[in-house]
């Protein structure tokens, strides 16, 4: 089968996105063949304005359509918690559960040697510059990294050199997110590893 050049070419930028295959791109190709011509203009005007329309917070690293973003701007946050995590969406996770008050630091990506992305790759070197150059003292740092090999090597890391310089707060401290089983969950389905940390961070009742 010989496959338009305008088809075939989508077909290949789809195949580029994560967790897009062959066969999802074809499918997601052939599907935009039926949406009308006006949809389609919107998609690609959407695509097009993706990264114009788009900011990187000067202060979080956030991706944002103002800088500093509303939450670096909001005066009701609380400056002195600083809650780290490896990508926007997980920003976009935390502030759905409306618990957390305080602001946050992207860091886009995780240490990972496999893909080469050491800690000069992320943003490590402006988080340790936020926390020495604060107008408010930092009291708690939250390492709110994934719990896979590559979020607890960033984690440690992390913490390793913040412990490195003196903090003028004497109430400064390091946190971790809890982990363990999840509400509802069964002990017979929790693999080892969740246990493990179930057990450790379990609390008096």
């Amino acid at each position: 089968m010989i496959i338009p050049r305008a088809i075939k070419k989508l077909i290949e930028n789809f195949e580029k996105l994560p967790a897009i295959g062959p066969k999802t791109a074809a499918r997601l190709t052939f599907y935009l063949l039926h949406v009308p011509q006006k949809q389609l203009d919107e998609f690609a005007e959407a695509i097009g304005e993706l990264k114009k329309n788009t900011v990187l917070c000067s202060i979080c690293f956030n991706v944002s359509e103002t800088n500093p973003c509303p939450i670096c701007a909001d005066q009701n946050r609380d400056k002195s918690i600083i809650c780290v995590v490896s990508q926007p969406l997980d920003v976009l996770a935390i502030e759905k559960a409306e618990g957390f008050k305080g602001v946050y630091h992207v860091l886009h990506g995780l240490i990972n040697p496999l893909e080469n992305i050491g800690p000069d790759e992320l943003r490590i070197n402006e988080l340790i510059h936020r926390i020495k150059n604060s107008p408010v003292p930092v009291k708690e740092l939250i390492l709110a990294t994934n719990p896979t090999m590559e979020g607890e090597a960033t984690a440690m890391y992390i913490a390793n050199e913040v412990r490195k310089f003196k903090i003028q707060n004497s109430k400064f401290k390091i946190t971790r997110l809890g982990q363990g089983l999840p509400t509802g969950g069964d002990l017979e389905y929790a693999d080892e590893m969740t246990l493990a940390k179930a057990l450790e961070g379990r609390r008096e009742y």
